[in-house]
């Protein structure tokens, strides 16, 4: 796992991955979020497909860990045996299971709720920084915008699902559909096989609607650009929470030398 160049100190923190990833690596839309300084700190990481999230989470926790932090590192669907099920069904092309946008959100959502309460929620009451490639604002994008389901009875969904959690921050990785499809090209999932350019047009609209409605929670990050500044900028995201935990802030001092 890569990591900042600097001085980690003599406080070393460390990052925890949940079950599945070693195979792969204001007030909210969805429920209102209640400050709890006492708490861990929940970023997101979204965007379309070949965004780069997987590539993106882990390089983001090695620089929060060296700064000191515990970092529970998670994905949607997955992270729990529930959920590495739900994420076999919903995402696997074979077999091609004809399926709707009103089920595939329930699935989805089934998921979702285990892993809030086996996963998500023990990690941030513990005061750990949870770092998840997809969460609720992706059924919106892709069930909702992509696959038309009604918009605010899948909100309620998400906010029945989470039990009211919301991300502190979402980071989301913008990038043209063709050049995210075009990176995923040895990756395909049910939905790069069966769905159109402009279904994933769609949900890249959706994920940008959501962040020019939310940009307290929201930072939109370039994804064509190079890592490490993907990474720069991923960084200076999570400055708009450092204030609540230590190591955060640590993370965000200037290397020195």
């Amino acid at each position: 796992m890569e990591s900042q160049d600097r001085d980690r100190g003599p406080a070393m923190g460390r990052v925890a991955s949940q079950p599945g990833q070693g195979r792969r690596p204001a007030r909210s839309r969805y429920t209102p979020a209640v400050a709890d300084t006492a708490r861990g700190i929940f970023i997101t990481i979204e965007g379309p497909d070949g965004s780069g999230k997987s590539s993106l989470m882990p390089r983001l926790a090695a620089a929060l860990a060296a700064a000191g932090c515990e970092v529970v590192t998670t994905r949607e669907p997955g992270s729990t045996p529930f959920g590495e099920l739900m994420r076999r069904l919903v995402l696997d092309t074979d077999p091609p299971v004809d399926r709707g946008g009103r089920a595939d959100a329930l699935l989805f959502a089934a998921s979702r709720a285990q892993h809030v309460d086996e996963v998500i929620e023990p990690a941030l009451a513990r005061g750990a920084v949870v770092l998840c490639d997809r969460y609720a604002d992706s059924s919106l994008a892709y069930q909702g915008a992509g696959s038309g389901v009604d918009m605010p009875q899948l909100r309620e969904v998400q906010r029945f699902a989470t039990g009211g959690l919301v991300p502190d921050v979402t980071i989301l990785l913008d990038l043209p559909v063709d050049v995210g499809l075009g990176r995923k090209a040895d990756e395909i999932t049910r939905f790069e096989a069966f769905q159109d350019t402009a279904y994933h047009e769609r949900v890249r609209a959706a994920f940008l609607g959501f962040a020019a409605a939310e940009p307290a929670r929201y930072a939109v990050v370039d994804a064509t650009g190079r890592p490490d500044a993907v990474l720069e900028r991923a960084v200076a995201a999570v400055r708009r929470v450092a204030d609540r935990m230590p190591c955060l802030a640590a993370a965000m001092e200037p290397t020195s030398g």
